[in-house]
């Protein structure tokens, strides 16, 4: 009879966008491969061919007036799809998964930026994640303005492709600070989950200090 698979491990990478998460996410992924760990890197919105349409509405400039509600429900309707076709079944194969973004993201933006409160978004987490909770989330903590900042600079550079991604990008300095105000909350409230890492030292100084976390985190020798 063959032997079934250790369940995987799941990640999240948070933050403000254009604090480096993305990065940090792929190099992590690089480690763990390195010791012979099979990791699935994702993103979110996203990560299914529904969950990137899904994004393309989300993020566009153009619908700069969704309302805040239907902007919450359209990232759990793209979360949900990925949970049930990239996240569980790699976890069942004993893969490790690696996400950047998930129910944090909607709590700090949404619940804290768009001002809905967080009751809503956890609720709404329990009913379409099925309360699938990461393992480990790095929250990468950025101030507000080098953060944006870097996001626009990010946005401008990829002008020329056909997708437009600066929506939120377009929001005030206190949206922003809503959001990092509502991230340091969650890792107040989480921090058996939630491992804050400073992100504003370089990239090759943060690397380490999230592979430390990692190893302590998740017992990986």
């Amino acid at each position: 009879m063959a032997k079934r698979a250790e369940p995987g491990r799941f990640i999240t990478f948070e933050g403000l966008d254009g604090c480096g998460k993305s990065t940090q996410l792929e190099k992590l992924a690089g480690f763990l491969n390195q010791q012979g760990i099979e990791v699935i890197t994702t993103r979110e919105p996203g990560g299914t061919e529904i969950g990137e349409r899904i994004r393309a509405v989300l993020l566009d400039s153009r619908t700069a007036g969704l309302d805040p509600h239907a902007e919450m429900a359209l990232m759990f309707a793209s979360r949900a799809q990925q949970i049930a076709q990239v996240i569980l079944p790699a976890l069942e194969a004993g893969k490790w998964v690696l996400c950047d973004r998930y129910t944090d993201s909607t709590e700090a933006y949404q619940g804290g930026g768009r001002q809905l409160g967080s009751e809503a978004v956890l609720r709404a987490h329990e009913v379409l994640c099925r309360g699938l909770w990461p393992d480990l989330t790095i929250l990468m903590d950025s101030d507000v303005s080098s953060s944006v900042a870097r996001a626009r600079r990010r946005n401008r550079a990829a002008a020329h492709e056909e997708s437009d991604e600066n929506r939120f990008e377009k929001e005030s300095h206190a949206f922003f600070t809503r959001v990092r105000n509502a991230y340091l909350e969650i890792a107040r409230r989480e921090p058996q989950r939630v491992a804050m890492v400073d992100a504003r030292p370089s990239l090759d100084v943060v690397h380490p200090e999230i592979v430390r976390v990692v190893r302590e985190r998740l017992s990986l020798r």
